[in-house]
């Protein structure tokens, strides 16, 4: 550019000078597509939102069915949740909730939890175990965090068993039981 006279003198500019808006996307040289998990970075290039460890999705189920079992093998309590991993490299973490009672027998009683046919647990201890003289009414909880590896859908489901062959109840006195199953991203 021409000047008449004396040339200004350069001032840089900086970011507050200029207004919000006046530069779009397209006038960037950065290559991508904006979505919900990428954005644009400083360094002008698009990037995936890190760190991992993002609740994907959420999935629960309730019951007020009482099951009652003396079988010393696990046998299903009819409380499960089914999900759907998006991604094989997630992870599920599942936590359930409910009562055991021991009808007054004072045996030994145990619960895991299964995904489809694979118990999560120790394969003869499972995830809880709990025992008591008389009649004995416990508090079920168990947690456990599953690499299932695969997007296909998954049934997580509660069992429980009797280690002397005693009548055991699962979700006793109609107690609500409930299983949560979360999707976690790698």
């Amino acid at each position: 550019m021409a000047y008449i006279g004396k040339v200004p003198t350069a001032v840089p500019l900086s970011g507050a000078d200029i207004e919000d808006g006046t530069i779009g996307l397209a006038d960037l040289s950065a290559t991508g597509t904006k979505d919900a998990t990428t954005f644009l970075r400083g360094d002008n290039t698009f990037a995936e939102a890190g760190g991992g460890g993002k609740l994907l999705q959420v999935v629960t189920a309730t019951t007020t069915t009482s099951t009652t079992t003396n079988s010393t093998s696990f046998v299903t309590g009819n409380l499960s949740v089914n999900i759907t991993p998006s991604a094989t490299s997630s992870k599920i973490l599942v936590c359930t909730g409910g009562s055991m009672d021991n009808e007054g027998s004072g045996v030994q009683m145990g619960a895991t939890i299964y995904r489809d046919s694979t118990n999560l647990g120790h394969s003869t201890g499972g995830l809880f175990s709990g025992y008591g003289s008389g009649r004995v009414r416990l508090n079920t909880s168990m947690i456990t965090l599953d690499s299932p590896s695969t997007t296909s859908t998954l049934t997580y489901t509660v069992y429980i068993r009797s280690y002397g062959g005693e009548t055991i109840r699962f979700n006793s006195d109609s107690v609500q039981g409930t299983i949560v199953a979360m999707e976690v991203g790698a």
